[in-house]
């Protein structure tokens, strides 16, 4: 295995976020370390998932959304980048349920690729890779060309990991990979984020403490502010010391299960 390496990747300075005149995120930073694993818990409606789409600005997509403050990514700022297209290439994303497109198992896995004119000996040699790096290539080798929607709960949601590492992205954003899966797919997913992270800088969104502290390196707890309701960094940490050691009261009773 690599040794995983320390320096930081993504750079969060301050940054808030707004639906229209609505701040659903307040003074948000942290230091995101390069090729590790970092979960994002607290309760719902907290903006985990507002604040991973930062990203990739994916907020592009929703009118009236807006974005203050910084986030670099190998010091490079996001949220003025006129390239969202090489953004997004480079920071993949994974969502809640998965997502395969309408097509063939193979132009799945191939649909990045193509998009960026990779010719046709790299983009089949990448969705081979892909496909054996996810762990599916012994299951569809023979049937690449059978709709994607064929597949399995498990394996659909192992094929959009393949699908977007396929382009060789510097971060994997995960949205509750494994909130929709049974307990055996949730297993061979969290393997694979583990694998993952060898190469990739990993940042997963999960309600699942258990899995928090089971697959993260570092972990950053958020809460929905009482008065305005925005969310809110509390309590940013490696896993272990988050989990056994918070520093916050509100760390302590949450990971404690007295509220969430």
């Amino acid at each position: 295995m690599v040794a995983k390496a320390n320096q930081t990747k993504i750079r969060a300075s301050n940054v808030s976020f707004y639906y229209g005149n609505f701040r659903a995120l307040k003074d948000m930073s942290l230091s995101i370390p390069e090729r590790q694993i970092t979960a994002l818990i607290g309760p719902s409606g907290c903006g985990k998932s507002t604040f991973l789409q930062i990203f990739n600005r994916m907020y592009d997509l929703v009118p009236g959304a807006r974005v203050k403050g910084s986030v670099r990514i190998n010091g490079e700022e996001v949220t003025t980048t006129n390239q969202p297209q090489e953004l997004r290439r480079k920071v993949g994303i994974v969502f809640q349920r998965a997502n395969p497109f309408p097509m063939s198992i193979f132009d799945n896995v191939a649909y990045g690729p193509r998009l960026m004119g990779w010719n046709k000996p790299e983009i089949t040699r990448a969705v081979e890779e892909s496909l054996r790096f996810t762990g599916l290539w012994e299951d569809v080798s023979d049937r690449l060309n059978a709709s994607a929607h064929a597949l399995s709960g498990g394996q659909q949601q192992r094929l959009c990991i393949a699908r977007c590492i396929a382009v060789k992205p510097e971060v994997i954003l995960m949205d509750e990979p494994c909130s929709a899966l049974d307990p055996i797919s949730t297993l061979r997913v969290e393997e694979l984020i583990r694998r993952l992270s060898e190469d990739y800088t990993v940042v997963i969104v999960t309600h699942n403490m258990q899995q928090a502290r089971r697959i993260s390196d570092f972990t950053a707890f958020m809460l929905i502010e009482p008065f305005e309701r925005h969310g809110e960094l509390v309590e940013f940490a490696p896993t272990a010391e988050l989990f056994n050691s918070p520093k916050d009261e509100r760390t302590h009773d949450y990971v404690g299960g007295k509220f969430g």
